[in-house]
């Protein structure tokens, strides 16, 4: 077998020029939440460093976004490379002792705890995450010691796959000990700065009560190089211009249906959406309810001067000119939204949403640009149940320009003389178990939520008229069905060959397989070498890699094995592997979080060694949070630059769940809380990964997955208008926009069926509605009973396999044999379609053609 990584382990000139790029742009992801005029530092020279995060820094969360890269730059190497003198070295040091301590201590915790249950390790560390060791005492002798007045505290939370945060001190709330030394600083220090090393949400309402810290960052989590861009940030050097792209609430119990979320009630078996459409801003906005900070909320280092300067109506087109001046001393980014509210009508509809958004170029201070924002009115519809349309209704349409949710004007009205039918289409997901949905509170007029004022503006400015002749009404048209295929060529064989040199259509080479082979295509090639206990690490040809496909017909017809590996924070590959001279690979040497397993000691001594370091790019949230297309176009050609390396062709991300709830343990590889952020940053995103001809993205999880606990089993009751304008919203974007190469479908079921199992989801909703032309794959092991991570036994039993095939879940991953047998059975007996098997058949070898010619 070939392998494609390297043979020795030197730094590459595209490891250092990746983190380069990275560190180029990164400092736009960072939020500065908080500052009273210390922030830049005005110079480098002695500094004080504490928390859980200075030295173990978290470049991103667990599981499988996880990215071996080569090394983690800290806080601490960062602010030393910038030229700061670290002078709180003592604590550090004693802080190292007791992290190591408790990494100890919880591993053979683990180790028990696995060999009493009868688990994998790995399993058992899903069901029992590590927490923070305690914070030591910052003493008057560190005080002493440090010598400086100014003072860094780094608080660092993780999660990952396979369970949620908890509302608990270590997690989303602060414990008593980092409270009391962020205390002692800001009794000691002039320059108190707070850096949150989060992938989520936190509770920071008893950090700001505390007088003396005087700047707050949500440095997010940045990569594998994040100590260079956070000491770039600090000094200045970087421009920290990102914005969020969630709502901070004061109180966790602000959060709509936050007692019922995922364990919070005790029920993970079924997860009700009674939110409806009020998630995040648009429960805020609408309900009235304060902040701490709003959706689109960032200070930066300057201040800026939004003022609009023309609208325009062409068509359904709304165009924007925005001015934007810099108001303050320094160089910097703004980000211009523009929000819409909506008239009261049939639908019902959130105070405002998003409906575009820019990031200007830097500008220089007293300096102006002009930034043009063009939206379309049909992506301001809203979806009404009982037409099953999507519709803009009667009344007038208050265009807002802003800073954030909470920040904006009223710049134009677009006046909608009369309703308009934008889509129609089909209710296809009825509720499997009742129950009753937020609607919004303000019946009389809900753009006057907290701007009561809204009425009198809207006579001042200018006012579109929408031509309803504008839109022509698009109208889906649903496949019920695949018809079989018919073999033309009986006397010659189809080759893959064929098909690249455009002499055979896929079908033609499709119509010559047997059922078995093409049930073999739609399942992973699974393998006895790999053990399942590695959890995410099913390829053979680039280990480390997550799967690959199956090697039936590799040689008698040509078709190609291709490969798909994890993200979405980088591509995640083994670092360091062995094999034979003649290229079988050996065991060892994987690894997944803290677990390392080692190479024997009866590996051959003539054994070979290969490296694959791939790069950590910051998390989806803190991409998401510089607002910015064009830099996370660049991220995305990071990862495609990597994969044509390396030989992967599927990169299993980005993943584009909605952040419905804070504590979604995967919320860090999720984009946030708008869909039109999370569909917009998916697709450039995308762009970036598939600039490069035979790389392609993964847009996951297929729908409705925002809960970790019992995530394989968990039933999301979500209502057709929430699934339509929320869910599925930012998927039909990234699909349209960008031809995603692949869809995962999530593990939970939504409304009592499978995402896996779905038909209308796959088939109506992502190839008749969005037009999405790729494949779709199930996540790992969703048609197989594995119960990988579950605390008790499922109530729901885990998908069909037949029924993956039918909904045009093209790959069943990492596959089994017994997938093989369930699908050959089903059309034997007559209940699985021959055309529905031969259908995803076809989808495969589109693909293959796609990554190989």
């Amino acid at each position: 077998m070939e392998f494609h990584a390297q043979r020795d382990d030197s730094v590459t000139k595209m490891e250092l020029d990746n983190q380069a790029r990275v560190r180029a742009f990164a400092g736009e992801c960072v939020v500065v939440l908080e500052n009273n005029g210390v922030l830049p530092l005005e110079s480098t020279g002695k500094i004080a460093l504490y928390g859980n995060g200075a030295r173990h820094m978290i470049k991103g969360g667990t599981g499988s976004g996880d990215v071996n890269s080569r090394y983690i730059v800290n806080i601490e190497d960062g602010l030393k490379e910038a030229g700061f003198e670290v002078t709180s070295t003592s604590w550090l040091d004693r802080f190292d002792a007791a992290f190591i301590r408790n990494q100890e201590e919880y591993m053979a915790k683990i180790k028990m705890l696995a060999a009493e249950q009868g688990r994998p390790e790995i399993e058992t560390m899903f069901t029992n995450p590590i927490s923070i060791p305690e914070i030591l005492e910052i003493t008057s002798e560190d005080i002493k010691e440090a010598d400086t007045d100014t003072a860094v505290y780094v608080v660092s939370r993780d999660s990952g796959e396979g369970g949620d945060r908890k509302v608990k001190e270590g997690d989303y709330l602060f414990r008593l000990d980092e409270l009391n030394a962020i205390r002692t600083l800001a009794e000691n220090f002039s320059k108190v700065i707070v850096l949150l090393n989060v992938g989520g949400i936190v509770d920071i309402k008893a950090v700001k009560e505390i007088e003396g810290v005087s700047a707050i960052l949500d440095i997010s989590q940045l990569g594998n190089i994040g100590g260079y861009v956070v000491a770039d940030v600090l000094t200045g050097k970087s421009d920290p211009s990102g914005r969020l792209t969630d709502t901070w609430a004061v109180n966790y119990e602000d959060y709509p249906g936050y007692q019922d979320y995922s364990s919070n009630n005790g029920n993970t078996d079924d997860e009700f959406y009674t939110e409806g459409i009020y998630i995040g801003y648009r429960y805020f906005d609408t309900f009235g309810i304060e902040p701490l900070y709003p959706f689109g909320y960032g200070l930066g280092y300057t201040t800026f001067d939004i003022t609009t300067v023309s609208s325009v109506l062409k068509g359904s087109e709304v165009t924007l000119k925005v001015e934007v001046t810099n108001t303050g001393k320094r160089a910097g980014k703004e980000v211009v939204q523009v929000y819409v509210s909506a008239p009261v009508g049939k639908a019902d509809k959130p105070y405002q949403e998003l409906a575009a958004y820019e990031k200007t170029p830097s500008i220089e201070p007293g300096k102006s640009v002009v930034v043009d924002i063009t939206f379309d009115m049909r992506d301001v519809a809203s979806y009404e149940p009982s037409s099953a349309c999507r519709i803009l209704d009667k009344g007038e349409y208050y265009i807002r320009v802003g800073k954030n949710s909470r920040d904006t004007s009223l710049d134009a009205v677009v006046a909608v003389e009369d309703t308009i039918v934008v889509e129609k289409l089909r209710n296809l997901f009825a509720a499997d178990k009742p129950f009753s949905e937020m609607t919004n509170p303000n019946k009389e007029r809900q753009v006057t939520s907290f701007n009561p004022e809204d009425s009198q503006q809207a006579s001042s400015v200018i006012k579109l008229v929408l031509d309803s002749s504008a839109i022509v009404a698009f109208e889906a048209e649903y496949t019920s069905s695949h018809a079989s295929l018919e073999d033309k060529y009986p006397s010659r064989k189809v080759h893959f060959d064929d098909l690249k040199s455009g002499a055979n259509m896929v079908e033609d080479l499709v119509a010559q397989l047997s059922v078995t082979e093409m049930a073999k295509l739609c399942v992973g090639s699974y393998s006895s070498f790999l053990s399942e206990s590695l959890v995410g690490a099913a390829s053979m040809r680039v280990p480390g890699a997550a799967a690959e496909t199956c090697d039936i017909l590799e040689k008698e017809r040509g078709i190609p094995v291709m490969i798909l590996a994890d993200g979405p924070a980088g591509l995640r590959l083994q670092p360091h592997f062995k094999a034979t001279p003649d290229g079988t690979l050996l065991p060892g040497g994987e690894v997944f979080g803290l677990s390392f397993r080692d190479f024997p000691e009866d590996t051959p001594s003539d054994a070979v060694d290969y490296y694959q370091y791939c790069t950590a790019i910051p998390i989806a949230t803190a991409l998401a949070q510089s607002w910015n297309k064009d830099l996370i176009f660049e991220a995305g050609k990071i990862v495609g630059e990597e994969m044509k390396k390396y030989y992967v062709h599927f990169w299993l991300a980005p993943g584009m769940n909605i952040h419905r709830n804070p504590l979604c343990g995967r919320n860090f590889e999720y984009y946030s809380e708008d869909p039109l952020i999370s569909g917009m940053c998916a697709a450039y995103d995308t762009l970036g990964v598939q600039s490069f001809p035979g790389q392609g993205t993964t847009i996951k999880h297929y729908a409705g997955n925002n809960q970790e606990d019992n995530r394989m089993y968990s039933n999301s009751h979500i209502s057709e208008k929430a699934l339509r304008d929320l869910y599925l919203k930012g998927f039909g974007i990234a699909i349209k926009l960008a031809q995603p190469y692949s869809i995962m479908t999530s593990y939970n079921l939504i409304n009592g069926i499978h995402a896996a199992n779905n038909r209308d989801l796959i088939q109506s909703v992502a190839r008749d509605e969005f037009g999405f032309e790729g494949v779709v794959m199930t996540d790992w092991y969703t048609s197989q009973e594995f119960t990988f991570g579950c605390v008790k036994p499922p109530v729901y039993p885990c998908s069909s396999s037949p029924m993956c095939i039918y909904a045009g879940n093209d790959w069943q991953m990492p596959g089994c044999e017994k997938n093989v047998t369930d699908i050959v059975e089903a059309v034997d007996n007559g209940s699985l379609p021959l055309g529905e098997l031969q259908f995803c058949t076809c989808n495969i070898l589109k693909m293959a053609v796609k990554c190989f010619s």
